[in-house]
């Protein structure tokens, strides 16, 4: 076992999804205990299984979407070292159908979670003198790829990232966003079950021809959190198969090329 993160106490976000629950083991199982945050009371079952794996967490149901749940639920945890602010989610992927109560839950949810917790850890961060916050974005941050509310709500994120790296930098605190492409999840892996043929289309504008594993956009946040990176802040990387590279599909038909 690593001892990256020996010591440490990280607190991730939508910790019971795919690329919570892959967080939680790498940091967990480079050392650090982790405080684990998600609404699902499915984080429960995760508590019990990083137990068995020798990794030290504790685990709260929080709606990050609630900023008074946000402050209830770190009051109880320890200083914590490393923010992974993970969660995220979209139920809209239209403006036609997304009236404004739903806008609002989803800015909120997304941005407005973020920055809740962010503002619960701060004060333990700025005593330190030491901190780095990671937030789990998306590449709608950057294209019209549709569910406009979560793709406005992960820009935002990419702004409020650099306002932390602005303002807290002098206290030794970082600030970074990865944005991650299409992500192999349970809820792809069902849609791959109706539609044999859905990864094989989706795969078409992936550079790499492939979708991104959890494990992928684990390691990037890991070294963003890491000493590795201490001199890195205020940026955002994309963890895409290289979406945002560009066009692929269009780059093919114009140039009659299958590269």
């Amino acid at each position: 076992m690593s001892a990256t993160f020996a010591g440490k106490r990280v607190a991730i976000t939508g910790a019971a999804g795919g690329i919570g629950q892959t967080l939680c083991r790498l940091f967990g199982g480079e050392g650090a205990s982790i405080f684990a945050l998600d609404k699902s009371d499915k984080v429960l079952g995760l508590a019990e299984s990083l137990a068995a794996e020798g990794i030290a967490a504790k685990v709260a149901v929080v709606d990050i979407g609630s900023a008074e749940a946000v402050t209830t639920a770190f009051a109880s945890a320890d200083d914590i070292d490393i923010l992974v602010n993970n969660a995220g989610y979209s139920h809209h992927p239209t403006l036609a159908q997304t009236d404004p109560a739903a806008w609002q839950s989803e800015m909120n949810g997304n941005l407005g979670g973020a920055h809740a917790c962010a503002h619960a850890v701060l004060p333990g961060m700025v005593a330190r003198r030491s901190g780095s916050i990671v937030n789990v974005g998306s590449v709608n941050a950057l294209h019209a790829l549709g569910d406009p509310a979560y793709s406005a709500a992960k820009a935002g994120m990419i702004a409020l990232t650099k306002a932390l790296a602005m303002e807290y930098g002098r206290y030794g605190i970082r600030a970074n966003i990865v944005l991650p492409g299409t992500v192999r999840s349970p809820l792809w892996d069902e849609r791959a079950k109706k539609d044999p043929k859905v990864l094989e289309t989706l795969q078409r504008w992936y550079p790499l021809g492939r979708i991104v594993d959890p494990i992928e956009v684990a390691r990037v946040v890991a070294f963003l959190a890491s000493d590795a990176a201490s001199a890195v802040t205020g940026a955002a990387i994309p963890v895409d198969c290289g979406l945002t590279a560009g066009n692929i599909v269009m780059s093919r038909e114009l140039t009659l090329e299958d590269f």
